[in-house]
């Protein structure tokens, strides 16, 4: 017999309460169980993240991946295990490296029973190269959402390449939680001034106003009209003032699906710790296990069993499956059956769609890559780099990006007939304009590669501290991003200081998994895109000069292709048998030529090595290595226009590092060149003196 009316709707409110206890009390336990993490806000959004899922996202826990899902973004990342919570009661299913489908959870109820412990699939913080269903790695607050406004930028341009009449192939949104402290970060101001330029009507944040951080309540530091703040950025404004009242939650979302032209920021009411009798509403009930008796008292409070832990009741994974699951699979198949007639009637662009979701290159794509002649005047590293960027953008559909208001500069403009501007209005162009916005730039990339676009990001290397935060977060999720970063020397010698880069080299060599190179003249250049755009996984930092550097005759010297294992023999003694190396980077490859050459006049064997980049050459078998830097040389000498830092493992204690040790100065460059060394007699110099001559 049917359920009347009423008692189906009092049913579906109960088994509803039920599983947003189950999220409560799932990640009560599991903190509990660690004497580690975040309970508050878990308590506290258990019903939006219920209705977010259950409600309104269009996701197949079956496959995680499938490329027109909306996208969930836990930006307050400490919150984990609302998202471990979710994952495991929806069954959402692991996928590996390789797209394959593992047939088994993503998160099980022993990852939650051994969260943050090592190997659980429960981790401190969301990873996305580790749990799937992860859409981005978040912890440092304000990274999440500020990735979120790429994605939201990178569904707007796929939606305008390959979505027909007929066939909407690319239609998701980005779905964003943040809390007081991602707001309060600067690059969440940066992230909301881009997106309401842009127009992403696809983006939604969702704020969790409960008042409370670490010190206190929020009325300690924060007390601006955040509504007031993002009306202000041209965003659409809503506001739930009771963060349990599910069916609220569910309009405003629907209001927001309904906005176009603008993202919309919904500011959720909420009491951290809610259902704590003593910690609601407190600083404790952030960061602190609500500890054993707490807990009794607050299962209390649910209608909770005060001794169960980590209990899932009868009926909870079923209605998730009768909700999520059932109208996920759906979206999906109806996806799978219009991408199957999109591909009848479009193959070319299924094609490029196929290729950029498992992050693979387009035939030819490296066609028509410049070849530099010879020149003793030589071009500048992003002047090379302009051209090649232009030769990719044409070759590779899914290639696109910009700089932080120094396209002009950084040299990385598209100026090839057809490749536009993205704007609200023109959603197709190839050109990003991020605006003065450094923190925001690097966070929007990554939004980008992990909805498969390979993106670039440009300013200038000093500016690498603004980008620096979203770098690492590309390291830690293996994306492969490219930061092209110019003026990486004392180029910019009359700025000063403040404009020439002397520790950025060694901080960002020090990021594991990030390849940075620094080319040394024009074809070193080439070369190091070429390997750079054949990465998948690891992201990639360019640091090219602002002034021309000499363009090497290639039939003298080694070929440029050498770049591809990191470090290689330049220039090399008579027979190849050398007493002293030089070890060199960027602009100070020709500088070691120049001083090699003075040597071999004088009868001294000498062998120059570029190494642009340690990562790639560390990397290398030991036997190439071997070869490149023989053990036997001791008199090595290393030149570069930076710190100093590291390069004792290549020099060795007996060797001389010809580098910075203080910041720079105003002046001309040729003048700091020679205040601090960097000419071919001192480098000539150095060799004969560790070789007592």
């Amino acid at each position: 017999m049917a359920i009347p009316t009423f008692e189906k709707q009092k049913s579906d409110q109960a088994i509803a309460h039920l599983t947003i206890n189950t999220i409560r009390t799932l990640s009560i336990d599991a903190i509990q169980k660690a004497k580690s993490g975040h309970p508050g806000t878990p308590m506290a959004l258990a019903p939006l993240v219920y209705t977010l899922w259950n409600r309104v996202m269009h996701f197949d826990p079956k496959d995680p991946i499938w490329p027109n899902r909306d996208r969930f973004i836990l930006s307050n990342g400490h919150a984990s295990m609302l998202l471990w919570s979710i994952l495991h009661l929806t069954g959402t299913q692991a996928v590996d490296a390789e797209y394959e489908n593992l047939g088994k959870p993503s998160v099980s109820l022993d990852d939650i029973r051994r969260f943050r412990q090592i190997d659980s699939r429960a981790p401190g913080h969301p990873e996305y190269h580790w749990v799937s269903g992860v859409e981005t790695t978040t912890g440092p607050l304000g990274q999440g959402i500020a990735t979120g406004v790429g994605m939201a930028i990178a569904e707007k341009w796929l939606a305008n390449r390959y979505n027909k009449p007929g066939y909407d192939i690319f239609d998701y949104r980005i779905y964003a939680i943040c809390g007081d402290g991602c707001l309060m970060e600067g690059v969440a101001s940066e992230a909301a001034s881009l997106a309401a330029h842009l127009g992403l009507d696809n983006l939604c944040w969702i704020y969790d106003n409960n008042h409370i951080t670490i010190e206190g309540d929020t009325n300690i530091t924060f007390t601006e009209d955040v509504a007031a703040r993002f009306l202000a950025y041209g965003w659409h404004v809503l506001r739930v003032g009771d963060a349990n009242d599910v069916g609220r939650i569910e309009r405003a979302i629907r209001t927001f699906q309904q906005t176009k032209g603008r993202p919309t920021l919904i500011i959720l009411d909420s009491h951290i710790g809610y259902g704590s009798p003593h910690k609601q509403d407190t600083p404790e009930a952030h960061g602190e296990p609500l500890g054993d008796e707490e807990i009794k008292l607050t299962k209390r409070a649910y209608g909770w069993p005060e001794d169960a832990q980590f209990l899932v009741p009868e009926g909870v994974p079923e209605h998730l499956a009768a909700g999520i699951g059932v109208r996920g699979a759906a979206a999906r198949q109806k996806w799978l059956d219009l991408i199957a007639a999109y591909r009848a009637k479009f193959p070319a662009l299924a094609a490029e769609i196929d290729q950029m979701q498992k992050r693979e290159l387009p035939a030819g794509w490296d066609k028509n890559l410049p070849v530099f002649p010879a020149d003793a005047k030589g071009v500048a590293g992003r002047e090379a780099s302009g051209k090649v960027l232009n030769v990719l953008a044409q070759n590779i559909p899914w290639f696109m990006g910009g700089s932080a208001d120094l396209g002009p500069s950084n040299k990385t403009l598209l100026t090839y007939e057809g490749a536009g501007h993205f704007q609200a209005a023109t959603p197709g162009g190839k050109n990003l304009h991020f605006g003065i916005r450094e923190h925001a730039m690097a966070a929007v990339v990554n939004g980008l590669s992990l909805s498969k676009i390979r993106a670039f990001g440009a300013t200038f290397f000093i500016f690498s501290d603004y980008a620096r935060p979203a770098i690492r977060l590309s390291a830690l999720m293996e994306l492969p991003t490219i930061f092209v970063f110019t003026h990486e020397a004392m180029s910019d010698g009359e700025d000063g200081p403040t404009h020439q880069p002397v520790e950025h080299l060694a901080s960002l060599r020090a990021i594991p998994g990030l390849v940075t190179l620094r080319p040394g003249d024009a074809n070193e250049v080439v070369e190091a895109y070429r390997y750079i755009m054949q990465l998948r996984h690891e992201p990639a930092v360019l640091a090219l000069s602002r002034q021309p550097l000499p363009t090497l005759d290639r039939k003298k010297y080694a070929p440029a292709t050498g770049v591809s294992k990191g470090a290689y023999v330049l220039a090399d003694a008579p027979g190849g048998n050398p007493e002293v190396i030089l070890i060199a980077s960027g602009s100070e490859v020709c500088l070691a030529v120049e001083a090699h050459e003075k040597l071999v006049a004088s009868g001294i064997r000498s062998r120059v090595v570029s190494m642009p980049s340690w990562d790639i050459f560390d990397h290398q078998p030991p036997e190439y290595r071997e070869r490149v830097l023989p053990s036997k040389v001791k008199a090595r000498v290393a030149i570069e226009q930076a710190s100093t830092f590291g390069w004792e493992r290549y020099v060795g204690e007996s060797g001389r590092i010809i580098g910075m040790k203080t910041f720079g100065g105003s002046a001309p460059l040729k003048e700091l060149q020679r205040r601090f060394g960097f000419e071919p007699e001192r480098v000539a110099a150095a060799a004969k003196e560790l070789l007592g001559k």
